[in-house]
């Protein structure tokens, strides 16, 4: 019950103390961060195992959620 209360307040501690960034990446950047091909990072937003926004008809990925990703 209390571990997503911990987490939140953890990253708010992390925004107040300026050592929060969860930057935004591009496909390359992302592909470039976890040596796999843009092909191979569209698949995994195709199948809902990676999330991302698009913008201005470009995909663009939190550095959090990728490594998340990654991670799994």
């Amino acid at each position: 019950e209390l571990l997503p209360i911990r987490e939140q307040l953890e990253r708010i501690e992390k925004k107040l103390d300026g050592n929060f960034s969860n930057k935004f990446l591009s496909i390359n950047q992302v592909s470039a961060l976890v040596s796999l091909s843009p092909s191979t990072i569209r698949r995994a937003v195709a199948k809902g195992e990676l999330k991302c926004s698009r913008r201005q008809g470009k995909m663009l990925f939190l550095e959090s959620n990728v490594r998340r990703w990654i991670n799994d």
